[in-house]
């Protein structure tokens, strides 16, 4: 945590949205800072859209891949980078930022999001299922926490 604060001091950080799929595709949790543009879609079709480019990207890039172990991470265009972290469970946790952010630094900040709060409060919670979307204030709030941590004021 504290190696991705100095990190941080140093470039010009935005996150602006953050969306977490079940292995079916379904969006669990969806949250939104500093995002100035709509996508003009409802939030169902806004889900389905970017789980289907995701979908589609993964063995595209696998198949054109000179490497064997190559596999889909991010793309970049000159206005924001799309990077996709993937558990062994097939949970995608996609987050929409900055240019500037360094992929292993989003990857770590995805992979912590992961289990620090995914795991403890949502996949560790009994009262809670992960075929629909989540609904916890508890886990909504360790999120925005979570993000706080990261994200430009």
């Amino acid at each position: 945590y504290n190696e991705y604060k100095s990190y941080l001091r140093y470039t010009r950080y935005m996150i602006y949205n953050l969306y977490i799929f079940n292995p079916d595709g379904q969006c669990l949790y969806y949250g939104e800072w500093n995002r100035t543009k709509a996508s003009g879609l409802s939030s169902d079709e806004e889900y389905k859209l970017v789980y289907g480019m995701l979908y589609s990207l993964k063995p595209f890039v696998t198949r054109l891949s000179p490497a064997t172990s190559d596999s889909f991470r991010y793309f970049k265009t000159d206005k924001y980078k799309l990077t996709m972290y993937e558990t062994q469970s097939g949970t995608k946790f996609v987050i929409n930022t900055a240019t500037d952010w360094s992929s292993n630094v989003i990857n770590n900040i995805l992979h912590t999001l992961y289990k620090d709060v995914f795991v403890e409060f949502a996949v560790k919670n009994p009262m809670m299922s992960l075929s629909e979307r989540i609904e916890s204030e508890l886990f909504k709030s360790k999120v925005e926490t979570f993000i706080a941590n990261y994200k430009a004021p």
